[in-house]
């Protein structure tokens, strides 16, 4: 049986606002709202680090499947650890269970040189020592130092009593740049 044209196009209205009606009826699924996406802070314990190796000026990181991380800072800064440590303003490397490899962006001052940190890890199971690798030197030191985030400073001011010549001390501020 053949529909005339009309009879098509008040079927094909009829079904166009009968499926509007079904749709506008049908309960709105509400979504959780978006979880909001972990601090680097909160990564690091999660790879059994400590939170405090980096400094509380990081303004974005990603961070890959793989493990390969991007992080930058508000700016270039240092903070005063056993040892002087400078971050540059953008930090590479790759981050594993209980270690972050192919470093690039943290160095470390001894003596009178500033050297690459190119490895950083800790024991797993866990213990009171973290290891820093600088070319073929690893340091051992204790963890608790890193454990809090601490501010960054600008500049690596240093204060240094020495002799003025009179037997006498005074305090000085050695200015480090890089």
């Amino acid at each position: 049986m053949a529909l005339n044209s009309k009879t098509q196009q008040c079927l094909l209205f009829l079904l166009l606002h009968s499926h509007i009606a079904v749709k506008s009826s049908s309960p709105i699924l509400s979504a959780d709202p978006p979880t909001p996406e972990p601090t680097v802070y909160e990564i690091l314990p999660k790879f059994g680090l400590p939170s405090g190796l980096l400094p509380d000026s990081v303004t974005s990181y990603t961070l890959s499947k793989n493990g390969e991380f991007e992080l930058n800072l508000k700016k270039p800064c240092y903070i005063k650890f056993d040892y002087l440590v400078y971050y540059k303003k953008k930090i590479t490397g790759k981050l594993k269970m209980g270690s972050i490899t192919n470093l690039k962006g943290i160095q470390v001052k001894r003596f009178l040189f500033w050297f690459n940190v190119d490895e950083i890890s800790v024991d797993l199971p866990r213990t009171d020592s973290i290891y820093f690798s600088v070319g073929i030197i690893n340091k051992k030191l204790n963890v608790d130092q890193f454990r809090t985030v601490r501010s960054c400073k600008a500049d690596a001011l240093m204060r240094q009593a020495v002799e003025d010549g009179g037997g006498n001390k005074v305090e000085v501020g050695l200015l480090f740049s890089y």
